[in-house]
């Protein structure tokens, strides 16, 4: 991965068990530990409490809520052991401090093993510019099941 994940990565870095259609937390730390939570029952986590702690301490520095419902919780850890992606949305939104003031209903946590920067930034870029447009965040609105939520996001990565 150079300038961007393709569709072929979203496999590997997002699957279904890392996706979860019931409501989130309505608490932000609570809601990041629930993201967690799902990438840590993957296997994906060597240890949650250090991979909390960044989360946590990225969060600290500056808001991850981007603005039009969207929150991005990251960060970069040794205590993940491969690149992961997850997902919740939430009806009544989740206050991430965004710009706009809107709380986030559509919530993306991205953990990134400490020596990955670059796939950080490619991760975090892609997913982005995928979400700024309405009919991709509507369309995570409405699927019925994780397969469409990946079926979404490869599609606007493509």
């Amino acid at each position: 991965m150079t300038d961007a994940i393709s569709a072929d990565d979203i496999e590997a870095l997002f699957p279904a068990t890392h996706i979860s259609l019931s409501d989130a937390p309505a608490e932000k730390e609570a809601c990041i530990e629930y993201l967690l939570d799902l990438v840590v029952e993957s296997g994906r986590v060597e240890d949650r409490e250090r991979a909390l702690d960044a989360l946590l301490e990225r969060e600290s520095e500056t808001t991850t809520g981007v603005g039009m419902g969207i929150g991005i919780p990251h960060a970069k850890t040794d205590a993940v052991n491969r690149p992961s992606l997850a997902f919740v949305r939430s009806e009544a939104g989740v206050d991430f401090g965004s710009m706009d003031g809107e709380p986030a209903t559509l919530v993306f946590m991205i953990l990134v093993p400490e020596a990955g920067g670059e796939e950080h930034l490619d991760i975090l870029s892609s997913l982005s510019r995928a979400l700024m447009h309405d009919d991709v965040r509507d369309r995570l609105h409405a699927a019925e099941d994780e397969a469409t939520v990946q079926d979404v996001l490869r599609e606007a990565i493509a």
